[in-house]
């Protein structure tokens, strides 16, 4: 992730996992959005059209961005360690190309 998404597509990784309870791959796969200056809030395909409507119904500036591009929705991969068992679990962002390695 770089640019303006990054600190965007961070976020919503973060909540995925620590409020929602995701595992790291889990938590990379699920849909994002991303504000775009000047444009309004770019959606990723797959949202289901009830919500796109209901954002739309509260005033927001929605679109729906065509594929999964990197570039709109950023990318990264995630090492996570359980602190009881020392656990090692990964997650590789499906948006783009990288893996998560550890040891």
């Amino acid at each position: 992730m770089g640019s303006f998404q990054q600190p965007q597509g961070q976020l919503q990784v973060l909540v995925n996992m620590v409020d929602f309870d995701l595992d790291p791959q889990e938590a990379l796969n699920a849909l994002r959005f991303s504000v775009r200056l000047g444009s309004g809030v770019a959606l990723e395909e797959g949202l289901s059209p009830e919500v796109f409507a209901e954002l739309q119904r509260r005033g927001h500036n929605v679109f729906l961005a065509e594929g999964h591009d990197p570039l709109v929705f950023g990318g990264g991969q995630i090492i996570e360690r359980d602190r009881e068992s020392g656990v090692l679990r990964g997650g590789s962002e499906p948006r783009n190309d990288g893996c998560a390695l550890g040891w």
